[in-house]
């Protein structure tokens, strides 16, 4: 059975920070709750109790929520009205759609003089005659029941009546509380029908699909498909039957539904699991060696051969905010692997680069895959072209060359070619101004003359 947890409780306390001691109203609807615990220990400040549309069969550790003022208990299995006397401050409590057929337990919300709004309707006590009288006679602090207002004459009226009512409803109760005894019964026995006819069911299959005769081997493709279509089919049949099948309302038909429609949805979580586990591996590599182009995870990409700094560039436009940590970034010297969330993009390089000095960036506009691959021949290349442009070409071509390599010119110039000021003998002659201009003036002019 599933029961409140501390992270259940965490999770829905959002609007408090998750913090849980100083929590004052929390809604834990439809959680498929079976056991209410927990709550009075960790949440003693809770004002506000939302728990509708859960398996809940009993009203168990409340008691302890002195600050209690709404408990909404709606569509739940509750059988009985107790162990509420703790909560003092408790003004409204919804029960509405459950299954109460014992009236008479409404006798211990006595204690709770604060209550001044029930709601039963959508239960089986409804159904009792004298039961409006019966509660209105019996809780004098009451102002509503099931949203109707209780005035003055009718609380009257029923106080008068109330011996008579109560043994009523007491004949009542009693009648209900046998019928419930044999839906118990009956709702057991079924289970345990349904139990041994899917134990049969399973040894049966265990018994078909493991068959001693190799002769079925080679056919066990053809085997599977006509199996799942087989399985399928059965599965339709018996949702059919499960849906159709007339079932009285009770805490355990809800119950046998719930577990039911559960099963189904693990059976179907499984199946996925399977289908992704036996997914064949994409084949990135021939048996004969040939590498593949793939693009799997199907995004736009460019290759430019940048001849200038002799090297290849890959732009993979991966998604902008893709983690890195989700890319993986294998270089080959042919080829180039890139696997974006476990999906493979591979590429056949034009031509061979040297993997070790490549290099992965993302760009922080784009937040694209920069592959930047030096070529393996770069060296070899650029002295022959340097050669072959300096013996066959003409004095426009050899212009260009120098063009392009002007940085490496300016670093292998001769001074002994060109002439230079001196500079360290400039700042030497400015220092010494302090002579005057007139003994300075013929050194500094046969320096330059020299």
């Amino acid at each position: 059975f599933l029961s409140v947890t501390e992270d259940l409780v965490r999770r829905r306390a959002e609007h408090n920070n998750c913090e849980i001691f100083s929590l004052e109203e929390i809604s834990l609807h439809q959680q498929e709750i079976e056991k209410l615990e927990h709550l009075e220990k960790w949440c003693r400040e809770l004002k506000i109790l939302y728990l509708q549309n859960n398996l809940i069969p009993k009203i168990e550790n409340v008691g302890k929520l002195k600050k209690l003022e709404y408990l909404n208990v709606a569509l739940n299995n509750i059988e009985r009205i107790e162990n509420l006397e703790g909560c003092e401050e408790l003004k409204k409590l919804d029960l509405t759609a459950n299954f109460i057929g014992e009236l008479s337990s409404i006798e211990s919300l006595k204690c709770n003089i604060h209550l001044k709004e029930l709601f039963l309707v959508g239960n089986p006590c409804t159904e009792f005659e004298g039961y409006r009288q019966f509660v209105v006679a019996t809780l004098h602090q009451l102002k509503y029941l099931d949203s109707k207002e209780i005035d003055r004459s009718e609380r009257i009226k029923a106080v008068q009546n109330y011996p008579e009512v109560k043994w009523k409803i007491r004949e009542q109760e009693q009648a209900y509380l046998l019928k419930r005894a044999r839906e118990k019964e009956e709702a057991q026995r079924r289970m345990q029908e349904k139990k041994d006819k899917k134990q049969n069911q399973m040894d049966s299959k265990l018994g078909f699909d493991s068959p001693d005769s190799p002769q079925e081997k080679p056919n066990q493709a053809e085997g599977d498909g006509e199996q799942e279509t087989c399985r399928a089919v059965e599965n339709d049949e018996e949702d059919r039957r499960f849906w159709e099948e007339p079932t009285p309302y009770t805490p355990e038909s809800r119950l046998e539904t719930h577990r039911y429609i559960e099963e189904k949805r693990r059976a179907k979580d499984n199946i996925r699991e399977s289908k992704k586990r036996e997914k064949p591996p994409w084949t990135l590599v021939t048996p004969e060696g040939k590498v593949l182009n793939m693009n799997v995870p199907k995004l736009h990409f460019s290759l430019k051969d940048d001849e200038e700094h002799n090297q290849i560039i890959l732009d993979l436009a991966v998604y902008r905010h893709l983690d890195t940590s989700l890319l993986d970034v294998d270089v080959q010297p042919t080829y180039v692997r890139v696997l974006v969330k476990g999906k493979p993009f591979q590429l056949v390089l034009p031509e061979e680069v040297k993997p070790d000095s490549s290099s992965a960036k993302r760009s922080q506009t784009t937040g694209h895959l920069v592959v930047t691959m030096p070529k393996a021949k770069e060296i070899i290349l650029s002295k022959q072209k340097v050669s072959a442009s300096i013996k066959h070409s003409d004095c426009n071509t050899l212009q260009k060359t120098t063009r392009r390599s002007g940085q490496v010119e300016k670093l292998e110039v001769d001074p002994s070619k060109y002439s230079f000021p001196d500079v360290t003998k400039i700042i030497q002659e400015k220092e010494r101004t302090g002579q005057g201009p007139i003994k300075l003036q013929p050194e500094k002019v046969t320096e330059v003359k020299k």
